[in-house]
């Protein structure tokens, strides 16, 4: 306004700069409170007035014309900041109830869990958003320590949805279940009652016993990724390829009968190291279309603290695409520590 208003000053009446003092309360409204807007209205106003007096200008055509478009503009301004302040506050309060939803779907992991150490890192791919489609949790049973990773298909609310179903019935089953393929089954079965139109769940699950063996059982999800304390690295994969839960309703069959997933377990000892993630993690691709290379990356983890080390991969991963992730990112490295 303070420019307009010189510009008229030296350019004299007849360039009909006035009317554009109308832009004060038309960003105000834009940014700041009803107070504010309104004293930039009325400001905007007194000083039309004062250049119409200036020009010769008032009670005529032109004045007249400058100063009902700075009261509409204004009047313009305080219903649109009326409106983006009670959308500002509805969404403060969604945000209120997403943080809380985030604790009860992906709550935090514990920093220890018997011989274990635990780290997890998540990323999702909508803007703004603490929690989507992936899925992680670690929960103590009278059996050992036993793991979830998942993905769920899909993206949004629906996907959050099923994520839920998930870890919920992980979280019952795990600690109820004397097997690990029991823990398996009952995961189908809760999501043969919810999923509908073939969609489906990738996991993985993880026992980890007392006496220094871990078990997995592979829902078509990505195989983890084992570091050894000596450096060697690689991905266990499962004997053979099951289908992912939610699809055993459809019949995924190998020839003799449908096909359920082999548990397949291994030794893990202290210094080893188990990294479960998602496809959004080996997926995730540069400007040059090369995926993230996790084996080669694996050398990050040596940080003594997992956490630190889990954080460190995250923002190489970030730093590899070169933009927001188009999918969503989880990770959970257990460590086996000393007890």
């Amino acid at each position: 306004m303070a420019i307009v208003a010189v510009v008229d000053i030296v350019a004299g009446a007849g360039v009909g700069f006035l009317p554009l003092i109308s832009l004060g309360p038309a960003f105000a409204g834009l940014t700041g409170g009803l107070r504010r807007t309104a004293g930039i209205g009325v400001l905007a106003l007194v000083l039309c007035l004062l250049l119409s007096l200036f020009n010769g200008q008032f009670a005529d055509r032109r004045g007249n014309t400058a100063m009902i478009g700075v009261v509409g503009v204004s009047a313009a301004g305080l219903v649109a900041t009326a409106r983006r302040q009670r959308r500002e506050a509805e969404l403060a309060s969604v945000r209120d109830i997403a943080e809380v939803a985030q604790r009860v779907l992906l709550r935090p992991v514990p920093l220890t869990a018997g011989p274990l150490r635990v780290a997890v890192s998540y990323t999702s791919a909508v803007a703004e958003a603490r929690i989507g489609g992936d899925l992680y949790e670690v929960v103590i049973s009278p059996g050992g320590v036993r793991v979830i990773v998942g993905d769920v298909q899909g993206k949004g609310l629906d996907a959050v949805e099923t994520a839920a179903v998930v870890l919920g019935a992980f979280r019952e089953a795990a600690y109820d279940e004397s097997e690990l393929v029991a823990v398996g089954e009952r995961l189908e079965r809760a999501l043969g009652r919810h999923l509908s139109d073939e969609k489906f769940v990738t996991a993985v699950l993880a026992e980890f016993r007392p006496d220094g063996t871990v078990t997995l059982l592979d829902f078509g999800h990505p195989p983890p990724l084992l570091v050894r304390g000596d450096g060697t690295v690689g991905f266990v994969e499962p004997p053979e390829a099951a289908p992912p839960l939610g699809l055993s309703a459809l019949g995924a069959f190998d020839g003799l009968g449908q096909i359920e997933p082999v548990p397949y377990g291994f030794a893990f000892a202290p210094g080893d190291q188990l990294l479960f993630y998602t496809d959004g993690v080996t997926e995730a691709r540069d400007p040059e279309n090369r995926f993230y290379p996790l084996a080669e990356r694996a050398a990050m983890l040596k940080d003594p603290d997992p956490q630190h080390a889990l954080d460190a991969m995250r923002r190489d991963l970030v730093a590899h695409v070169e933009r927001p992730l188009r999918d969503d990112a989880a990770m959970l490295l257990l460590r086996y520590r000393e007890v």
